[in-house]
């Protein structure tokens, strides 16, 4: 992880501060303001600001439904309730901004969930810095045979090693150019809003992130999955571990009925209930695809 000068001062500068309030603050989460924590080899997550905790929640939710909940006894049983039946609103009481540092093609993936707000550093004012996402040896795979958009046996011998140095020296000599380009020594020099476009994905940039707990959590359901790409999910999962000290009710619900649960479609759900009264159910009788009778499979067994 780097982090350059001004950025680490900022961080010592509003670490070392304190402020009172009235609002609520998660001790958790306090520990966590404006640490930088590591992912990938350049790459970081930090916490900049929240707002609102596991009562603001059910706060908001007790407005919304008034007497509907009072069968609930307590802020974990109504959180757990919320997360059970899909209902959304209340979540989206909580905040949480972001400062993540990452490779572009990574972004590329994330700004996908357009339900964020999002500031990324400017390549058309600023020069980007010379770091680049280099996979380690273990991540380098072949193509999956079963998954068009996946990976699938690592890269071994030789042809991981040429692959590695490919990657190094594609992106040392793109930098080269870029550095070249937008030189004035002897020269104009190139626009950098027109440089940049020599530069390869796997280049560092970095943005603020700002998101409410709804759309958080379920851009974790997508990229904290096994699934999920490595260089996002590795992002994921440490922001899941930051939500897990923020919001610590709403993360152990959303773990059971999100994270660690399945989705069964209406074909799956029959032949669970015939293998369930003794009925011998295979792929030919299922009324399934090849695909989703292997993915069915896979969750049963």
């Amino acid at each position: 992880m780097t982090l350059s000068a001004d950025q680490q001062a900022e961080i010592d500068a509003l670490r070392a501060e304190t402020h009172q309030t009235l609002r609520a603050t998660v001790p958790g989460m306090e520990a966590h303001l404006y640490k930088a924590y590591p992912v990938l080899d350049h790459g970081f997550v930090r916490v900049v600001d929240y707002m609102g905790d596991d009562s603001a929640i059910c706060q908001a939710a007790r407005v919304s439904y008034g007497r509907g909940t009072k069968s609930v006894q307590n802020d974990e049983g109504l959180i757990r309730y919320l997360m059970r039946h899909w209902h959304s609103t209340p979540f989206e009481m909580c905040e949480l901004k972001l400062h993540v540092k990452l490779p572009v093609f990574v972004a590329r993936q994330w700004i996908r969930h357009r339900t964020a707000n999002v500031n990324e550093y400017s390549a058309r004012y600023s020069i980007l810095d010379r770091e680049f996402y280099i996979p380690g040896p273990e991540h380098l795979a072949a193509q999956s045979v079963v998954n068009n958009q996946g990976r699938g046996e690592a890269l071994t011998g030789e042809e991981a090693a040429r692959v590695l140095e490919y990657l190094k020296a594609d992106s040392a000599r793109a930098y080269d150019h870029y550095e070249e380009m937008i030189s004035d020594e002897g020269q104009q020099g190139l626009a950098r809003e027109l440089a940049r476009m020599n530069l390869p994905a796997n280049i560092y940039t970095q943005w603020y992130w700002k998101v409410d707990l709804h759309n958080l959590l379920h851009f974790l359901r997508l990229r904290a999955d096994s699934h999920a790409q490595y260089e996002i999910r590795v992002y994921a999962e440490e922001i899941c571990k930051l939500v897990a000290d923020w919001v610590p009710f709403a993360y152990k619900a959303f773990e059971d009925y999100r994270l660690g649960a399945v989705t069964l479609s209406s074909q799956m759900v029959d032949c669970l209930r015939r293998m369930l009264k003794g009925e011998e159910v295979t792929e030919e009788n299922c009324g399934m695809s090849k695909r989703e009778w292997r993915e069915f499979m896979a969750t049963i067994e």
